[in-house]
């Protein structure tokens, strides 16, 4: 007898589990969505005659992006490498906003020559350039070279972005107030400046490849906010969170996690309000040299740039 009602026992309680934790799941699931969601742009920032340049912005975060500053007004540069898919995007933003001045630009961030001749366009046919975003990127990809033999995380998400930012910064200066928005990442913590295998030809790690080029994002943002100063034209560096987007795409395993755990990541409109925050803040207009990343409330946090990893410090939120 003793012993079936210890079994008994045991088979209640496990029946307990199973029924209480779900249900204790879906109490819980509205609160653990707004702590992944993270914090919203509050802003009400107008950008009409504001030009802005957006890279990567067909998809993802960066579409996103393009969509709220075109609802505020804004002359959007879409920069992508695929025009049809740019297309595509800048067609859903034009009719979704009702901003026609959304227009598409062939920009691939892996070939120099596509940057010079992009930037040598932009700067033939705009005359004021007031927000630059560079926000494309690539993650996990196996061991490639761009166009000039540069490893491919290195010299899309930071090398590309270095020249594009290098090219056009007298167009920024010209028309300053003018802001410039990096988007790095919280695994620029795991990065290193490897210089003496810095495009990874003695060993690659498709994970620390992309550490190392966040890390690079950071330190470019530092050093450029620095001889800056005085310009009216302020750089910043930020992390979106996780977000589900077609950024894992190289990597089969990383795909399907994100597929099954797509409860806890960010959506893409929700990974874009740092990017946002950082491109339209009325209170960011002579903050510069700062490493944003979103709270879990509406707020975000800003922190000083330091040459390695960002320090504890944390500024009032808003």
């Amino acid at each position: 007898m003793e012993r079936a009602a210890a079994m008994f026992t045991c088979w209640g309680a496990a029946l307990g589990a199973a029924v209480s934790v779900p249900v204790l799941l879906l109490v819980a699931a509205p609160y653990i969505r707004k702590y992944v969601a993270g914090g919203q742009c509050k802003s009400t920032a107008k950008l009409e005659g504001k030009v802005v340049i957006i890279t990567g912005a067909n998809t993802g975060i960066g579409k996103e992006t393009a969509r709220d500053l075109a609802r505020r007004g804004a002359r959007v540069i879409v920069a992508c490498r695929d025009i049809a898919k740019a297309e595509a995007a800048a067609s859903e933003i034009r009719a979704d906003t009702g901003n026609q001045q959304v227009i598409v630009k062939k920009l691939d961030l892996a070939d120099t020559k596509s940057i010079r001749e992009f930037a040598e366009k932009f700067l033939a046919e705009e005359k004021e350039l007031h927000i630059l975003i560079n926000n494309a990127g690539v993650m996990l990809c196996p061991y490639s070279k761009t166009a000039d033999g540069f490893e491919m995380h290195l010299g899309v998400n930071h090398l590309g972005h270095f020249l594009l930012t290098f090219l056009l910064l007298e167009r920024l200066k010209q028309s300053a107030p003018a802001r410039i928005v990096n988007v790095s990442s919280l695994a620029h913590h795991g990065g290193r400046i490897r210089f003496h295998d810095l495009h990874g030809e003695k060993s690659y790690n498709r994970g620390l490849a992309y550490c190392h080029s966040k890390l690079a994002n950071v330190l470019f943002t530092r050093e450029l906010a620095r001889r800056l100063q005085g310009t009216k034209v302020t750089a910043n560096a930020l992390h979106p969170g996780s977000v589900s987007s077609e950024l894992v795409r190289h990597s089969f395993v990383m795909t399907w996690l994100w597929k099954i755990f797509s409860f806890f990541l960010k959506t893409p409109w929700e990974g874009a309000q740092t990017s946002i925050y950082c491109a339209v803040a009325e209170e960011l207009d002579s903050v510069t040299g700062q490493y944003f990343r979103t709270l879990h409330s509406d707020a975000f946090s800003p922190h000083q740039l330091q040459s390695k990893a960002v320090p504890s410090h944390q500024h009032p939120a808003i």
